[in-house]
Order: structure tokens, then sequence, then C-alpha cells
């Protein structure tokens, strides 16, 4: 994706969110879309493309699918950072600080990490969404302290209190927490590594 515009919205309803989503694609030309469940039971709807295409593919989801929105972003300028942690790629750990900022939803996450990278001079580690969490979702920000605050306290504000379930900043993450971060999220992934190295 290297459009310069996203939009995301997150359904309640799986159904509802399919009709939208079909509705979005139908109403502009966007670029892409990728849609399908996340946890738990939610439908999420991305799409890319130039700003007025997803603009109008926007309101077109709203209209269609308003009753069941949990949560949306629209990105008219998002950065590339973003378009790759949503592809899972994975940032390098850069500076000796660590951000993290935890959402209730996959959109406010996507809208915390464009914030946060914006804002400052970090590397956006991991974006992390709903599945597995519960419909949660969070992002890792990597930097020197000042920056990664920086970060932290503009996603934060990007999205609000009633998004952000916490936000964190660790001035000096230990080498043993950055081992069990880097390699795998997942506990079970790491208990899976414990037992093949074991």
């Amino acid at each position: 994706m290297t459009a310069p515009s996203l939009g995301v919205i997150e359904f309640e309803s799986i159904a509802v969110g399919i009709l939208a989503g079909d509705a979005m694609v139908k109403a502009a030309p966007v670029s892409s879309i990728t849609a399908g469940t996340i946890h738990p039971g939610r439908y999420l709807v991305l799409v890319t493309g130039d700003v007025a295409s997803v603009e109008e593919a926007m309101t077109a989801g709203r209209a269609r699918g308003a009753v069941s929105i949990v949560d949306e972003v629209l990105l008219p300028d998002v950065h590339p950072a973003v378009v790759a942690a949503i592809g899972s790629v994975r940032g390098e750990p850069s500076g000796e600080a660590l951000g993290i900022v935890e959402t209730a939803t996959v959109s406010s996450a996507v809208a915390v990490a464009d914030a946060g990278v914006k804002a400052a001079e970090v590397v956006l580690m991991e974006l992390h969404l709903a599945d597995d969490l519960g419909g949660k979702a969070y992002a890792l920000f990597s930097g020197t302290v000042g920056d990664v605050e920086m970060a932290v306290e503009a996603g934060g504000a990007a999205v609000g209190p009633v998004r952000v379930l916490q936000q964190v900043v660790l001035p000096m993450l230990a080498s043993e927490m950055g081992d069990n971060l880097w390699s795998a999220a997942r506990f079970v992934d790491r208990i899976g590594e414990s037992d093949a190295t074991g």
C-alpha cells in the first residue's frame, strides 16, 4: 500500500461490515480494500487511495453501517511507517526507550501510530491489531526518552482518553524484556521457542 490516504471503519456486526465494505468500494475508485473479521467478532474494513476517493468511500461506509460502527479513522496523509506496520513489518529498535499505547479499538491504534511517528523521531516497532487481543490493539515506539515521550503523548492525544486504555514510557527497557518483545509478541509463541531451545 503506497497510497497517500487510508481509512478504517470497525463494525460490531460482521454482516453490516460486509454490506458497508461493499458500499464503500462501489461508491469510489479506491486503490485497495482489505476487509475481514477481527476479535471479538467484529468486522474491519480498510481502504486506501487518493484522499477524495477514500473520503467518499468512508462516507458511504458510514451511511450503510452507521448502526454498527464501533470506531473509525481517516488519515489523509498516512505515514509510510504505519502502512508498513499494518502489513506486519516490525521496526528495528532505535534508542533506549520504549513507548506503549494500548487502545480499545483497532482504528484508534492506527491513529495513535500515525500521530506518534509524525510527532517525534521514533521507530514504530509494532502495530498489533485486535486478533488474539479481544479487540484491543497497541503501538510500540522506540527512540530516545524525549522522543518516545512526545510520540506517546501525541498518539494518546490523537484519540483521547476514552479510546486509550494505557500509555506507558519505559526510559530503559531491560534487554531480557526486549528479547521477549522483539522475538514474538504472543506468550504462546514464546513458550514454543523455549521448548524448542530448552
